[in-house]
């Protein structure tokens, strides 16, 4: 196998093994004399994808409250990252707690704005890229920057119908209802699938390919409820540490429209009728 150089160049390799872990990228253990290490990598990425992916995960790692931890980045290029080995355990009701409090406390922290970290004005969630331009308001960023963009380029792939544009057209009218009260922004995630948390030997969390941004703290959460994979102690934990506004839970589909329609553009099939079931509850 062919490995970045600049990215091993400093490593005395010992062994090299694929595993799993890589979505888009290809995943290897490395051991070396002083412990195991994790590379990702891609023969053609995206166009600063890994240097993108790096800055999301110092940012959050270095604002992760005791109970979370983000793996540490030891190098990094366009072509992959090598990052902190994380030796996986098992999740139950305390890890689950214990995620929603960290949660919790790293959303409480204050973030200068809607949009991306330092100065990025684009980024991803998975493969796709994204509009990250600063906006005032999380009503503003979410249908300007996200929903509103992801639906016209859904429909011109013909991964979505057309009707997904008109009735979005009829609830930007309901757009602050839809994004809930005014909250300021939070540092997030921004891909918080079941992949995308670990549960170490030790019972720690950990949060791993993180599309991290500043938007608001519902959009983690919503993430967390669309594909399962996480308890209920999570949900209840947060809602102790940092109480979530008064109809959080209804406004779950608006925020899940992002991953949904990043999937449609990706993979079409079931995610372009889910877009277009979630829009039209939601404008029922």
């Amino acid at each position: 196998m062919s490995l970045p150089e600049e990215l091993i160049a400093d490593l005395d390799v010992i062994r090299v093994a694929p595993v799993r872990g890589g979505d888009i990228a290809r995943a290897y253990r490395i051991d070396t004399p002083s412990g195991p290490v994790f590379l990702k990598t891609h023969p053609s990425p995206t166009r600063m994808l890994f240097e993108r992916e790096a800055r999301g995960l110092r940012a959050l790692r270095k604002a992760a409250p005791p109970e979370l931890r983000v793996p540490e980045v030891l190098a990094a290029s366009p072509r992959g990252l090598v990052l902190e080995w994380i030796d996986e355990g098992r999740h139950g009701p305390a890890t689950e707690s214990a995620l929603g409090v960290g949660l919790a406390r790293l959303h409480s922290l204050p973030a200068p704005h809607f949009g991306g970290l330092d100065g990025d004005t684009s980024g991803y969630l998975g493969s796709v890229e994204v509009d990250l331009t600063p906006a005032s308001s999380w009503s503003e960023f979410y249908l300007e920057r996200r929903v509103l963009p992801l639906t016209r380029r859904a429909v011109a792939e013909k991964r979505v119908p057309a009707e997904a544009l008109r009735l979005l057209d009829v609830l930007s009218s309901r757009i602050d209802e839809l994004c809930g009260p005014p909250e300021p922004p939070s540092l997030v995630h921004g891909d918080l699938w079941a992949g995308n948390r670990l549960v170490d030997v030790t019972g720690i969390n950990w949060l791993i390919d993180p599309a991290a941004h500043y938007a608001h703290r519902e959009f983690d959460l919503a993430m967390m409820a669309l594909f399962g994979g996480f308890g209920a102690e999570a949900f209840a934990s947060y809602d102790e540490a940092h109480p979530l506004a008064d109809g959080w839970q209804e406004r779950i589909p608006w925020h899940q429209l992002t991953p949904l329609l990043v999937h449609a553009i990706l993979f079409g099939g079931g995610y372009g009728a889910s877009v277009l079931s979630t829009l039209r509850r939601l404008a029922a």
